[in-house]
């Protein structure tokens, strides 16, 4: 089942829609509102495929778990720092499959000033944290690209890993 919220002017989710639909909604698009809190997600237990462009997420957005999320569009949005951003993404919603996050500070392309090597770090740190991502913004991910971003960064996340594990037997 779906629901179309888009240009309502909403900065919330009306509240009868959990009680009404909240167990057999699958997709909603909330595209041109204010919302800025995801934390309605835990009344969609169903949802799969998620819309917010033109809303008011922000890096620190609280998301509470949501495995069946596939599809997530967050397109001009307020998202500035990608490593808080996509540290919650990936414990939250850990099967996404497709990521639009373009217009936003923290994912740099050639459309907002950034360069093509800030446009591909982007890639591959998004990548490296989803291992079922299959689209990033407009472009397949192809398994070279996988490959290279496991190449490039999980060899950063074992490094802090053994690092905090030091720490702790240290204490």
């Amino acid at each position: 089942m779906r629901k179309n919220l888009a240009y309502q002017d909403l900065d919330i989710i009306p509240p009868n829609l959990a009680e009404t639909e909240g167990e057999s909604l699958q997709e909603i698009d909330l595209t041109h509102n204010k919302i800025s809190d995801l934390r309605f997600l835990i009344d969609f237990p169903r949802l799969t495929c998620l819309v917010l462009d033109h809303n008011s997420i922000e890096s620190h957005v609280k998301i509470p778990t949501s495995t069946n999320l596939q599809t997530l569009w967050v397109n001009h949005n307020k998202i500035k720092n990608l490593g808080l951003f996509i540290s919650t993404l990936c414990k939250s919603c850990p099967n996404l499959k497709f990521l639009s996050m373009m217009n936003n500070e923290a994912a740099p392309s050639y459309f907002n000033g950034g360069t093509y090597q800030q446009y591909m770090d982007y890639r591959h740190f998004v990548i490296a944290h989803f291992p079922k991502l299959e689209v990033l913004d407009d472009k397949k991910i192809e398994e070279n690209e996988r490959s290279e971003a496991k190449r490039i960064y999980r060899r950063k996340v074992s490094t802090s890993k053994q690092k905090s594990l030091r720490k702790k037997s240290e204490t």
